[in-house]
């Protein structure tokens, strides 16, 4: 009965071992597969912010433009008014309807409102792509590093090229733009 043991013992070793091997090379190709995910979804998040500042681009330049006009048509009616030689309590009236119909007519709040939008978009902007590098980074790190190339060609799995992005940018700000 004790020749039993040994041969039960060596069998349920090499299981174990085939198992772990097994789980492992499953484990480099899930990894793989996670962060090849994760460098597509910081695509689409960059896609996204910048679908959102075309649309918030047209969006609020087209109400600043009608704000603009309204303006516009409400002072150049004062103007007018005031030029026709109207008597004081004629020009007093339609200020005070005027005042009353549109107490605040400051279409710079709108600029400033325009201006701040487009500032955060391009911020999210910035951050998303610094994602998307950072994730491509990750990624094409791993999947050179060994074991992990050698485990992912055994799968079949096809290891894709990614590139970081790259705008290019001026290392130093312009300094004297207005020629001062």
């Amino acid at each position: 009965m004790k020749n039993w043991k040994l041969p039960l013992i060596i069998v349920g070793a090499v299981v174990a071992v085939v198992l772990w091997c097994v789980f492992g090379v499953q484990s480099v190709q899930n990894r793989a597969i996670s962060l090849e995910e994760s460098v597509y979804t910081a695509e689409s998040d960059i896609k996204v912010q910048e679908k959102r500042r075309v649309d918030l681009v047209y969006n609020l330049a087209d109400c600043v433009k009608q704000y603009d006009r309204h303006e516009s048509e409400t002072l150049t009616g004062l103007a007018d008014g005031m030029s026709e030689g109207n008597s004081v309590e004629d020009v007093n009236t339609v200020i005070a309807a005027v005042t009353y119909a549109y107490p605040e007519l400051k279409s710079n709040e709108n600029y400033k409102q325009l201006m701040n939008e487009l500032s955060i978009t391009e911020n999210m902007l910035a951050q998303y792509r610094e994602n998307y590098n950072k994730s491509v980074t990750a990624y094409n790190r791993y999947v050179k590093k060994f074991p992990a190339r050698i485990f992912l060609d055994w799968t079949g799995y096809e290891v894709l090229k990614f590139q970081r992005l790259d705008y290019q940018a001026p290392v130093d700000a312009p300094q004297d733009l207005f020629g001062e």
